[in-house]
């Protein structure tokens, strides 16, 4: 018998489970547990990782026994839910996704609707009743198909997706803005067009055979496990080249078979704050990668988030009441099941819920640390458990300056504030704006502070985003890629701010129609309140060293008290003692007040570097005999003893 190579979820019971990261990656074991749990999931496979290891060291081959065992898990796929796929009267649709033992969002490849082609969307169309539906599903497929598996992608850093171009040209032709305006025959055509562009630049056909593109795309997902943007996010995160990544076949549900569909990202507390409040977005009558993508800027999830947000769209709350309280019910039961925050991907398909993904969220430093000593004390997880959820450079973020509110305050009075997005990562930056992921990392490079620009990011930007000291992006909300990587990053991040009109070629852009912005002027990014502002604007201590300082009142500063709190339970558990480097008496004052027990090293030549003392000092160094250099001592002394 050979090695067991997929496993199977679907009907309340999966072969794996959570436990099984290395095995099945996050996302698949995560898929495992939720259907073990109950929650609907739709039925699926995960093929190992041990299958993405043996591709790399076998040139791109797979192991003995792999094509039977997914063709046994898609029989039984079929069986549960009454379908046959590559079947033109009544097809089963699959997506076909990537999944590392930890979440690399964005970086590896996914491919949705497969098994469509000019005979299966005759049998979509009759399943569904819905022609633009159908039609809608198969330009998706061809689009997403052309890019992950045959590699069409633009041929220069300030090209548009070509596949992106076509559709503009086709809104353009129609005189719609929007794709949901456009209609069944609209798509149909996009679809031959889309095709002919993939004969045209590559010189290939698109594959019609359902088997066909099951593998093609199970290759591009093992295959994007070493794309150049998932190797730097590797390099960045230190994740090892040899895990590898699973592969997720899973039964298609669609967000946009119409108005009574859609699709959503949520987070079961606000990554950006830590706040226990349940925190996310959706769009009506669309698929999950329009979320993530930021193609369009998403509706809150609840009426609390539109309050907040000042944003004027309908909430799901208040579009589907009880798909939104069936949703909260499967918040908290797996917030209390994993004892973290959860991100969870889900699809509403004509009134019904599915959930696509859980995984532990990615959050800011000031959220991941409030997350962690509310969720100790609310006795979700023990003090010890709190303190190994925080990372030094999450610490580290709660230090980093501020805006001076005078120098902002000022700038509000000059009229610079001139646009608004949502906050997606907190703090102030300033810098030089650039509109290309490439000239962030050059710019960066020759020391330049620069602020990166772009009408939505892509995983294509990673290096860049890594390079800037924050991020704008026109579109996009909370949970699109920009808004996830730079809260991972630690990088102050304004997403979502549609005042903003980018033209990459000319590299400038206007802000709200009035206020021209062009390559190398200065903006600064108020990444928690989400404000854009014009020119330079100078920053101050956090206020977890203010208060330290004596420059504000404990009381008046959460962020501090939460900082307190924490290191109080460090202190209860450190087995070491710790003392501090300090030469001068302020940098000791600053050493105590963030919990020293003493000085550890004084180095006495550095107390001689004021312009009084270093002639001293001089003297004594260039002293031609002994007598000379002991004169110089005695001077030297009494600084000492100071």
């Amino acid at each position: 018998m050979s090695k067991k190579y997929v496993y199977f979820f679907g009907a309340g019971k999966a072969e794996g489970s959570a436990d099984m990261k290395e095995l099945l990656g996050g996302k698949g074991a995560n898929l495992a547990e939720m259907t073990n749990l109950g929650i609907p999931v739709p039925p699926g496979f995960t093929i190992t990782t041990e299958v993405c290891t043996y591709y790399y060291r076998n040139d791109h081959r797979y192991p003995e026994g792999l094509e039977e065992q997914v063709n046994e898990a898609l029989a039984r796929v079929e069986e549960i839910m009454g379908q046959k796929f590559g079947d033109p009267e009544n097809p089963l649709l699959v997506s076909v996704r990537s999944g590392a033992r930890v979440s690399m969002p964005g970086m590896m490849d996914t491919v949705l609707n497969l098994g469509l082609n000019d005979e299966t969307v005759q049998g979509l169309i009759r399943q569904t009743g819905n022609e633009r539906f159908a039609y809608d599903s198969y330009r998706r497929f061809v689009q997403m198909y052309g890019d992950v598996v045959l590699g069409l992608k633009p041929e220069a850093k300030d090209e548009r997706d070509p596949f992106e171009e076509i559709l503009d040209r086709k809104k353009e032709e129609k005189g719609v803005e929007l794709d949901t305006e456009l209609t069944a025959d609209d798509l149909k055509d996009l679809v031959a067009r889309f095709k002919a562009l993939i004969k045209e630049r590559l010189g290939v056909d698109f594959p019609e055979d359902p088997r066909e593109q099951l593998w093609g795309a199970i290759g591009a997902v093992f295959r994007s496990w070493d794309n150049p943007r998932a190797i730097a996010y590797r390099e960045l995160n230190n994740i090892p080249d040899d895990w590898g990544t699973a592969v997720n076949v899973q039964t298609m549900v669609f967000g946009n078979m119409g108005e009574d569909s859609g699709t959503g990202v949520a987070f079961t507390r606000d990554p950006a704050t830590g706040e226990n409040v349940f925190y996310g977005e959706f769009l009506l009558n669309a698929q999950g990668e329009d979320v993530v993508a930021g193609i369009r800027t998403p509706m809150p999830l609840n009426i609390l988030q539109k309050q907040r947000t000042g944003r004027d769209l309908p909430s799901l709350e208040e579009v589907m009441p009880e798909i939104y309280q069936e949703l909260v019910q499967i918040r908290d039961k797996l917030e209390r099941h994993y004892r973290d925050m959860q991100d969870i991907e889900f699809t509403i398909q004509r009134r019904k819920l599915w959930m696509l993904q859980t995984r532990v969220g990615k959050r800011t430093g000031f959220a991941a640390i409030r997350m962690a000593v509310e969720m100790a004390e609310e006795g979700l997880i023990t003090k010890e458990e709190a303190l190994l959820r925080v990372e030094p450079e999450q610490l580290n973020q709660l230090l980093r300056p501020v805006f001076d509110p005078k120098a902002l305050e000022q700038a509000r009075a000059e009229g610079r504030v001139v646009a608004k997005g949502l906050n997606a990562g907190p703090g102030a930056a300033t810098g030089k704006v650039v509109f290309t992921a490439p000239d962030a990392e050059e710019w960066a490079a020759r020391g330049e502070e620069v602020i990166l620009v772009r009408i939505e990011t892509s995983p294509e930007d990673i290096r860049g985003m890594n390079a800037a000291r924050g991020i704008l992006t026109a579109r996009g909300g909370m949970t699109s890629h920009a808004a996830l990587v730079a809260r991972q990053m630690g990088k102050v991040c304004v997403v979502g701010c549609g005042a903003l009109e980018i033209d990459y070629k000319a590299r400038r852009m206007t802000i709200d129609g009035k206020h021209e912005v062009k390559e190398g002027d200065y903006i600064s990014l108020d990444g928690t309140a989400g404000d854009v502002i014009l020119g330079h604007v100078p920053t101050m201590p956090s206020e977890v060293l203010r208060v330290i300082k004596g420059d504000m009142k404990p009381e008046d500063s959460l962020v501090y008290r939460l900082y307190s709190r924490l290191m109080e339970w460090a202190d209860e558990v450190r087995a070491l003692g710790i003392r501090t480097n300090a030469d001068l008496p302020d940098q000791a004052e600053t050493a105590v007040a963030f919990g020293a027990a003493g000085i550890g090293l004084c180095r006495t030549e550095h107390m001689f570097f004021e312009e009084d003392r270093i002639d001293y000092m001089r003297e004594m160094i260039l002293a031609e005999d002994e007598e000379s250099r002991r004169k110089a001592l005695d001077k030297l002394l009494p600084m000492q003893k100071e």
